[in-house]
């Protein structure tokens, strides 16, 4: 699990939206509840420290995985232009059901394929990248090399977190990138 000081992102501020202050999000976040209910957030720019805000409204667009949202304080759109690109993160993570599990739960899982029928355990994911895709870094024993893995189901077939490993099913090539 991840600990309490630890920041996820769930969302991108990718512009401003009218006259007022708004701003539109780029979602990357299975909790819509995120960006549509008032309440604290926290904003980063780049790798400075996050900050408080007041998130005061927001709505999803529809049929995109966007939302336009208003923060306490930014009342211009010349306000709004200076968050463009910032982060929006959480340090809380929502109650999943039994065989949901969170992102940062695949850090440290040990990466296996299948080989003539066996199970080989080849490296262990050490990081993720989601700002843009969801891919999983994964670090491989046999030359420390580092190798990003799409995190889709065709790749990534099977997830065990009780078991702490996950399957993968990479295609010809990827792994020697």
């Amino acid at each position: 699990m991840i600990n309490k000081n630890e920041w996820i992102v769930v969302g991108l501020i990718t512009s401003c939206h009218g006259i007022n202050g708004q701003v539109k999000v780029k979602s990357l976040s299975d909790f819509e509840e995120r960006f549509l209910n008032p309440g604290i957030r926290w904003l980063q720019k780049e790798n400075e420290l996050p900050k408080k805000i007041e998130l005061i409204s927001g709505f999803k667009q529809p049929g995109k995985d966007t939302f336009i949202i208003k923060f306490q304080g930014i009342n211009t759109r010349n306000n709004a232009e200076k968050f463009k690109n910032f982060k929006i993160l959480t340090n809380k993570l929502p109650e999943l059901k039994k065989e949901e599990f969170h992102l940062l739960q695949l850090i440290n899982l040990q990466v296996m394929t299948l080989e003539n029928e066996k199970l080989r355990t080849i490296g262990k994911v050490i990081y993720l990248e989601n700002e843009q895709n969801n891919l999983l870094v994964i670090e491989l024993f046999k030359n420390q090399k580092k190798v990003l893995i799409p995190f889709v189901e065709e790749i990534v077939p099977h997830i065990d977190i009780k078991n702490n490993f996950l399957i993968i099913k990479p295609p010809n090539g990827l792994l020697e990138l």
